[in-house]
Parts: C-alpha cells; sequence; structure tokens
C-alpha cells in the first residue's frame, strides 16, 4: 500500500499561501525578514513537491517539477551564496500561481 501523497500536496498549498500572506505584509526585496520568510517557504515547498508520486507530476507536464526541487538544494545548501531577493520575486510573481492552480486541480480531480 503506498503512502498517501494528498498531505503533500496540501502542504505545497499551505506554503504557497504562507507566501502570498508574507507578500501582503511588504516588498520582499527591500526588507530581509519577510524575504528569508519567503524562502523557508520555499523551502518547505519544493520539499512537498519531492514526494508527489510521479504519476500525479506527469499529469502536469506545464509544471517544472525537476527545477523545483532543485531549487530546493540551492536554498537548502546555498550553492549560489547568497539569492538575490529580486530573483526570488520574479520566480514567485511568474511561477507561483501556476503551481498552486496545478496542486488545486491534481486534489480535486485525484490523479
Amino acid at each position: 500500500m503506498s503512502t498517501p501523497w494528498q498531505p503533500y500536496a496540501r502542504h505545497i498549498l499551505d506554503a504557497a499561501a504562507k507566501i502570498r500572506r508574507i507578500q501582503a505584509r511588504g516588498d520582499l526585496t527591500k526588507d530581509d525578514i519577510l524575504y528569508d520568510a519567503v524562502l523557508r517557504n520555499l523551502q518547505t515547498l519544493s520539499e512537498a513537491t519531492q514526494l508527489l508520486p510521479d504519476e500525479q507530476k506527469q499529469a502536469f507536464p506545464a509544471i517544472p517539477w525537476r527545477e523545483i526541487s532543485g531549487f530546493r538544494n540551492i536554498l537548502v545548501h546555498n550553492y549560489l551564496g547568497d539569492i538575490d531577493a529580486q530573483t526570488i520575486a520574479a520566480i514567485l510573481q511568474s511561477h507561483l500561481g501556476t503551481l498552486e492552480e496545478s496542486v488545486r486541480k491534481m486534489l480535486a480531480e485525484d490523479y
């Protein structure tokens, strides 16, 4: 019997919701506390995507699952030194909504 994947999907949505609340408090490119909070939640979100089964991820090929997983390693191990806040803000602007939408659909349709 396989481990249920739905808690990991909900964990992704929870982390995304926290990121949205953090963004509502101010500009993460100008506030290092907000920036750190966003990074922590991106780490959590990225790690949870690693725990989703491939069958679920394959149903959403537009999501760059491998890149999200790799991003977690960059965040945790800080391979690039200080990660640029402008880049993080651009990633959130470009990709967070699509990821949230896909994970919601995954849960709703129970792929």
